[in-house]
């Protein structure tokens, strides 16, 4: 791949780097090693405070767009100028006022904004524009690519795939030269709105160097069946705090185990709704039980993954029309011989086969998922079963590697 023709590729994301998107960085690195040239270009700075150890190897140097358009009015106002002279600054500013017009917002015209230098300070021999979300990240790729004349291309996943409106959809769907998303689910309902052939599937997988088994803690780990106050059975859940993950659902269900079990819970993520997470749980008088760590770099995650007896993820649809894909810690809980206990969301349902690799119940039905969950606890027997079904499953049949074939595959094709 080393001699491509059209030069590096530019990646655009919504923010770089993120604790709560690391297979983005993983699939950068990975293409990184597979020869891929990269160029990373976030619409906004970083908000975390730590990175994974993935985050130090990416090679690829970063452009950061003003995130706002009045903290940067001179880059802004020296992009369109620089714009306005290119051939397809006509065909760009059309497109937008088009979709300015059916979504008269200001984050619309910060995405014209910053697509604008884009073009005048894409960095020199970009011949590729690569976008990760259909949302935000598309639109700036977009417009950035009818300004400079460059082929773009996008990988959709989750929310930006349920909550965008189905105009915009099929116009990205027929103006990009390919997409890639990573759910069978997705997948049907992007080739739904797109032309023949130009929705393909790769699912993300994990890059087991970074997840290696955890060895066997199967004898600690049957001795904990709630009954004994000393040591309580451990869950977790790891997952940003809003509405899709389904966290009040998972405090709920909490609240309606049988009081006799002992169990502690711990919670590893960000997210906006952790203090309303934090008062619920005090409510329900379990606030004792739970312990809050925030966003954690992936060396802490990886133990929690191996102290943990049970990894629960409440995922649903929220009110907005979003929801998960197949979530990645559900995977990486697997690779450390965690059962699982999940949402039976079409996503989650690719990967985990109730009662066969996992536990999966209705969404949005914290009753039933009590109940599932006081049985884990009790059964450790049935946990050792079932973990160990859901590890070979993940590393059998999610490995990273066949994915970042594909997109390298298709890197090339174009």
């Amino acid at each position: 791949m080393s001699d491509r023709s059209t030069g590096p590729i530019a990646f655009i994301l919504k923010g770089y780097p993120r604790l709560s998107e690391s297979f983005i960085a993983q699939e950068i690195r990975a293409l990184e090693t597979a020869g891929l040239e990269l160029r990373i270009v976030s619409l906004r700075r970083p908000t975390d405070g730590a990175l994974h150890p993935v985050h130090r190897e990416i090679r690829a140097p970063i452009l950061y767009l003003p995130e706002y358009l009045h903290e940067a009015p001179r880059r802004v106002l020296r992009g369109w100028r620089f714009a306005r002279r290119l051939k397809g600054y006509a065909a760009a500013r059309a497109t937008w006022l088009r979709d300015l017009k059916r979504d008269p917002t200001a984050n619309r015209i910060r995405r014209f904004g910053q697509a604008m230098v884009l073009a005048r300070e894409l960095p020199e021999g970009v011949g590729h524009l690569h976008a990760h979300f259909l949302h935000t990240p598309a639109s700036v790729a977009r417009y950035a690519a009818l300004l400079r004349g460059l082929p773009w291309t996008v990988s959709a996943h989750a929310k930006d795939i349920w909550t965008i409106p189905e105009w915009e959809k099929r116009e990205k769907l027929a103006d990009c030269r390919w997409l890639v998303t990573c759910t069978a689910t997705g997948h049907a309902h992007l080739a739904a709105l797109a032309p023949p052939g130009r929705v393909a599937l790769a699912y993300h997988g994990l890059d087991f160097t970074r997840f290696p088994p955890a060895g066997n803690g199967a004898a600690d780990a049957l001795a904990r069946d709630g009954g004994d106050r000393a040591r309580p059975v451990r869950i977790l859940s790891v997952g940003r705090a809003v509405a899709k993950k389904g966290y009040g659902d998972l405090i709920a269900a909490l609240a309606l185990l049988p009081p006799e079990l002992n169990w502690r819970f711990v919670h590893i993520g960000g997210g906006a709704l952790r203090d309303t997470l934090r008062r619920q749980a005090a409510e329900c008088r379990i606030a004792d039980r739970i312990e809050w760590r925030g966003a954690r770099p992936q060396g802490e995650v990886l133990t929690a993954y191996r102290d943990a007896d049970v990894f629960v993820l409440a995922s649903r649809v929220s009110a907005d029309g979003d929801r998960d894909g197949l979530p990645n810690v559900l995977m990486e809980a697997q690779s450390q011989g965690v059962v699982c206990l999940a949402t039976a969301t079409p996503g989650i349902r690719e990967l985990i086969a109730d009662e066969v690799s996992g536990v999966l119940v209705p969404p949005d039905a914290p009753a039933a998922l009590a109940a599932a969950l006081a049985r884990l606890i009790r059964e450790p027997d049935r946990r050792a079963v079932l973990a160990a079904a859901g590890e070979r499953r993940v590393r059998q049949d999610f490995a990273m590697a066949p994915g970042i074939a594909r997109l390298t595959a298709l890197f090339g094709a174009s």
